[in-house]
Formats: structure tokens, sequence, C-alpha cells
């Protein structure tokens, strides 16, 4: 009997690998659809992509068990599965064409720019209401723009706007594709068309201006040197003798590690593992680092800057490691980074990076490099987030 029901097993798994490279197979053959310019394609308007959907946690409890936290909130993690899931089918609307039964592109996430929080509490028992559409397009991405809500007290309330980046790929998911243009109309719609033009300037100015890639400026290293000399030990004055100040925390003691093995349950059409899935694996090792760190259960204030650089195959060991890099008052950065290990070559490959803006409710530890190396290069790096976060947190709360 057990050898019937391993031999079942094998079957069924090799059934469903036949499956899969059919349907690739079948994929592949639509590239003759794809279009070999832009210009060959009509332009649409941003109210052709608008979609609402409605997840009705108020009302179906059994949907509810899929949020709900052991605190009787609702799982962030989930909702950003849910906030790829419709960036994605934002864009498919987009480029959706009458005439054809399937679309023959592949459109993926590139990037999540950044997911700006308006409130703390996302109420497990409320309905909440997504809203987004596509507000630009450059030859083959697409920024699409989203509006979370929540019902209650008789009315819906913002919860949190969200801005991703897609990238067309053809069939096989192995170049660039052209999507349809987009046509502004009036003055709002041409206001959100230029922000997603200055959104591509400063992605752009960012990326060239990373210290892992251009030297510190001089107020940088100004900074770096005084933590470096604030850790001195007076008594011995030698660089292998650190002392840590007080209310302090050395970066290397704020780190919080995790392994996912990536099973086909998590999979895409693409037969990869599906973004969000590894946005919330991301998102929750972040949030129990800065739990940590804290002391307590921090709020979320902002997501930027996840960038997915390379798919993740099934059946890859998953590595994700999150570090606190930057604190200020009561909020904490964190810096996730994860990679695929590959057993048998013993190779590591960076496939995404993530960035979480905390906020705790007293005030946490001042995190310090120990090093002279990378940690000082994650500590301005995310001291840029932060400073830009709170700036943003504290305009809106001021605001209301």
């Amino acid at each position: 009997p057990l050898l019937k029901h391993h031999s079942i097993l094998n079957n069924f798994s090799a059934n469903v690998k036949n499956c899969h490279s059919q349907a690739m197979a079948e994929r592949v053959s639509l590239s003759s659809m794809l279009a070999k310019s832009q210009n060959e394609l009509p332009a649409k308007r941003m109210k052709d992509s608008y979609l609402e959907v409605h997840l009705p946690l108020g009302s179906e409890p059994q949907l509810r068990e899929k949020y709900l936290t052991y605190h009787n909130t609702v799982r962030f993690g989930r909702i950003l599965e849910d906030l790829d899931s419709l960036a994605v089918l934002i864009s498919y609307s987009h480029t959706y064409n009458s005439e054809l039964k399937r679309s023959p592109l592949s459109i993926v996430t590139a990037l999540v720019d950044k997911i700006d929080m308006r409130q703390h509490v996302i109420y497990p028992d409320c309905d909440i209401k997504f809203t987004g559409h596509v507000t630009w397009v450059g030859k083959s991405s697409i920024e699409a723009k989203i509006h979370m809500s929540q019902y209650r007290d008789g009315a819906y309330a913002s919860v949190l706007d969200a801005t991703f980046v897609m990238v067309a790929r053809d069939p096989g998911n192995k170049r660039a594709a052209f999507v349809n243009p987009l046509k502004p109309e009036g003055p709002e719609e041409e206001r959100l068309f230029q922000e997603g033009e200055a959104n591509k300037s400063r992605r752009v100015e960012l990326s060239t201006a990373s210290l892992l890639k251009v030297a510190p400026t001089q107020e940088e290293r100004t900074v770096v040197h005084g933590l470096f000399l604030n850790t001195l030990d007076t008594n011995t004055v030698s660089f292998r003798s650190r002392v840590l100040p007080p209310s302090s925390v050395w970066m290397e003691d704020a780190k919080l590690k995790g392994l996912e093995i990536c099973h086909p349950q998590e999979r895409n059409i693409f037969n990869r593992i599906f973004g969000g899935f590894l946005m919330r694996k991301a998102y929750e090792l972040g949030w129990a680092n800065a739990c940590s760190y804290g002391g307590c259960r921090p709020s979320l204030v902002a997501v930027d800057d996840i960038l997915f650089q390379k798919p993740v195959e099934i059946g890859s060991l998953l590595m994700l490691s999150s570090q606190v890099c930057y604190t200020q008052g009561t909020y904490i950065q964190v810096r996730v980074h994860s990679e695929v290990f590959d057993p048998l070559t013993r190779q590591h490959n960076t496939t995404n990076i993530f960035h979480f803006t905390f906020t705790s409710d007293r005030d946490v530890p001042n995190i310090m490099p120990k090093t002279y190396g990378g940690e000082p290069v994650q500590t301005g790096n995310s001291k840029k987030n932060l400073k830009n976060q709170i700036y943003i947190h504290v305009s809106k709360f001021l605001s209301k």
C-alpha cells in the first residue's frame, strides 16, 4: 500500500509538471500577437483600468479568519498580497484587447515604490474597499496607484495609498513587451501623469545616489565617523576596543533571520513564487524584528523601495535577513534582504530588498554600527529613508 501511495504521488507530480509545461508552451505561442512598437497600440484612458474591489471582512467571518492576528487586528502581510494581485489586475485591464481571447503579455511586479499609511489600525470586523487605476505608462512599464479604505461608523475612511511599478514581458517572460500608451484627460489626470514622470526621475536619481554605488558625501562621512568615535574606548584609544553608548544597541545584535521552502502552493501562472507571498514573509519578519527591538508591538508607517531583482523559483530555499538600520525617537527603519540558496552549487543570489518604517509607542534605543564598512552604508541609506518618512508621517497626521 505504501509503494502504491508513493507511485500515485509520483504520477500526480509528473502530471502537474506536464500540465504546467503545456500551459507555458501555449503561452509562448502567443508571441505573434505582441505589438512590434508602441505606436501600434491604441492609447488608453485612466478610467479604462479603474477597478474597485471589496474585501468583506465585516460580513464574512470565515474570510476574516484568514486575515486575523492573535491580537485581533488585520495581518498586514495579507493586505500586501492583495495589493500586489490588484496591481497586476489593473495593469492587465489597461492592456486589455477585446479582439484577443488571451493576453500575450506577462505582467510582473518590478517595484513597490511606496505604501503610505493613513491610519495605524485596520479593523478585522469592518469591510475594506480597494480602488485603483493606471497613472503613468512608459514603453513597457506601468505605474498603478491603489487606495484602500475601510467602512466604519457609516462611512469609508482612508487607510493607505500604494504605488506599484509593473513591467510587461513577452509570453515566456524573457524580454520586455510594449504596452498601450496612456492619455490623461483633464487637469487632475495630467497631474497624476506628471507625478508619475517625477517618480520615475526620482527613482533614477536615488539609484545613482545610493551609498552602494557612490562614495558618501562629506556630511555623511562626518556622521559615520562621529558614530565611530563615540564608541571608542577612551582608556585604550584603540580601534579594536569599542564601548557601547548608553541606550544603544549594536547593529549586529539587531538582526532576525528566517528560512522559507518555496512550495508550489505559492506559485504564480509563470510557475514562480508569487511576489505578494514574498512581501508578506518579509514584512512579518521585519515587524517581528522591530517588535523585538522596541520591546512592544510597532505600527507600520510606510513601505518603500521594495525592489524585485530576480524571480524566485519553485523549490528554492529562500533566506530572509532583517536588520534594524536606523532609529530616531520612536521610529525604527528595518531593511529585509532576501536571497535564494542553491545547496548544490552553494551559491547565494539576492532576489529582493525591502524597506519598512515602523513607529513604537515609546522611544527606542539608538542603533550603532560596530564596523566601519557595510553597517554604516546601511545606516546612511536608512537614515535618508527614515527622515523622509517621518516628515510625511507627521505631516499627514497633523493635517487630520
